[in-house]
């Protein structure tokens, strides 16, 4: 089965696509660390974004603690928001998912990478929420404009899939989101 989780900056996809991902004994997709990869790869060597995503040479970054930096944060949605680089990290994306059993989480992962999910998971919850999370993460008391920010540029990737299930994360903790992501893939795989 192949579960995606798509939602907005700070809505906690990659913190729950983990957990999730560990709990089923699935394998895990983190497509926001391959573009981030990319973009350091790009901030520390330079070069062509598409040449860069489509070589892999990003590959060797992708657990990087740098890929939460400040340099990489600000440049990430410019590289990610580029077509070329998107459709040279999609097929590496497809190929993983092709192996089946996983969570796979990003911006468009069920719309566009791989819409025929089993189970395709929306998570939001309200920008103030979203801010305060970032904010606790990074540090930073710039995070909430940070994440209005990141939700302007990333508009135009940011789609809900068709089909998806919605789960506000704004009331419950990550446990509980990963309680009730787990509960539809044992409803959907019985």
């Amino acid at each position: 089965m192949i579960v995606t989780i798509d939602g907005p900056a700070g809505a906690g996809k990659s913190t729950v696509a983990r957990l999730l991902a560990e709990r089923l004994g699935y394998r895990y997709l983190d497509t926001g660390a391959m573009y981030r990869a990319v973009t350091l790869h790009l901030l520390e060597h330079g070069g062509d974004a598409e040449a860069v995503a489509a070589s892999g040479a990003w590959q060797s970054l992708a657990d990087d603690p740098r890929l939460r930096g400040p340099e990489v944060n600000e440049a990430v949605s410019d590289v990610a928001g580029r077509p070329e680089v998107r459709r040279a990290l999609r097929g590496v994306q497809r190929s993983f998912l092709r192996r089946g059993d996983a969570v796979a989480e990003g911006r468009d992962i069920g719309e566009v990478v791989w819409p025929e999910a089993e189970l395709k998971v929306w998570l939001d919850a309200d920008p103030a929420v979203r801010a305060a999370r970032r904010m606790q993460e990074v540090g930073s008391e710039r995070a909430g404009d940070a994440i209005l920010e990141r939700d302007r540029r990333d508009a135009v990737q940011t789609v809900r899939p068709d089909g998806s299930v919605v789960i506000d994360t704004g009331p419950l903790d990550v446990a509980e989101v990963v309680d009730r992501i787990a509960a539809l893939v044992a409803a959907r795989s019985a």
